[in-house]
């Protein structure tokens, strides 16, 4: 007696969940949405610091060095002389500090394809360097927002940010002023009063990216500067000790050093096997004069304004 054997049916296939079992995912490093560009810090220009202490001595009455013209009388020529603050303001370096730990059971068993220990380092410092970027925006003892003179600050004129109120901030800031940092949403809002006027701002590529400018000078964002009840700012600077600007300071030649002021030191590893790496960070910054930093205030960024463009 002859059996006879039906042939599988080409519709029947091994299940994806089945073939998964002998397959290998392409794993991705982790993915921390908190990591931004950090324009602020690629364009600031960086000074070492030598101890940890940044002096700024400064002229006193500069308006009272006199100054003539050669008389032909042949009269002489004025005496005069240039005085210094006597107590000159000094900056210190403040430290952004964490400490990471990690069981060596996760770094000896689960580090292929990706190292753990790595891993948690680089995410660790991409957040040091965040909260970094916030102190030198917002920090009560060095920050920007601090650091402003009083007659450096201006409110906007009509709530939304406009090219007339940017045009104030420039007037502050006329010798050599470098660019304007606000929120995303303060962009957002300046380019729809923009459109609604019928001057489209102009654009300009930077580190592979488009930034928006006014007058020329690039409008970098950031979302550490503050944006509260619809209302953010907008600070516009100049950069550099050869232009008398704002300045980062920054520690070199530290033990560990993975960057501009930024060490990776191993500490320890306790009984339970808790290994421990401190991530430190130092910096600060320092306004040179008065007139290389101004801020607009108050600027409101409700997307809900009537933003309905008029037609000539």
């Amino acid at each position: 007696m002859t059996t006879v054997v039906n042939p599988p049916s080409r519709s029947m296939s091994v299940s994806d969940s089945a073939a998964r079992t002998l397959a290998n995912a392409t794993k991705t490093v982790p993915q921390m949405s908190s990591i931004t560009p950090r324009w602020l810090v690629h364009l600031m220009s960086w000074v070492p610091v030598e101890a940890g202490i940044y002096r700024v001595n400064k002229v006193v009455h500069p308006e009272s060095v006199r100054i003539e013209c050669d008389n032909y009388d042949e009269s002489p020529l004025p005496d005069t002389f240039v005085d210094y603050a006597r107590e000159p303001r000094e900056y210190r370096l403040k430290a952004v500090q964490t400490v990471l730990d990690l069981h060596t059971r996760i770094s000896d068993l689960y580090s292929s394809p990706h190292n753990q220990t790595a891993q948690q380092l680089r995410l660790t410092i991409e957040a040091v360097k965040e909260h970094q970027e916030g102190e030198l925006i917002n920090s009560p003892e060095y920050g920007m927002l601090a650091s402003t003179a009083d007659t450096q600050r201006i409110s906007t004129m009509t709530g939304p940010p406009t090219p007339d109120d940017l045009d104030a901030l420039i007037t502050k800031v006329w010798k050599q002023p470098a660019f304007f940092l606000t929120h995303p949403e303060g962009i957002a809002a300046f380019g729809r009063e923009c459109t609604r006027r019928g001057v489209p701002p102009a654009t300009v590529s930077m580190f592979g990216s488009q930034f928006l400018t006014w007058r020329g000078l690039p409008i970098v964002p950031s979302d550490k500067v503050p944006l509260e009840n619809g209302k953010t700012k907008f600070i516009l600077l100049r950069t550099g000790e050869s232009r008398q600007g704002v300045v980062g300071l920054f520690q070199p030649g530290l033990s560990g050093e993975q960057g501009m002021g930024l060490s990776v030191r191993f500490m320890q590893i306790d009984r339970s096997a808790i290994a421990s790496y401190l991530i430190s960070l130092y910096c600060s910054l320092a306004v040179l004069t008065e007139d290389a930093l101004a801020v607009l205030d108050d600027v409101e960024v409700d997307k809900f304004h009537d933003y309905a463009p008029s037609y000539r």
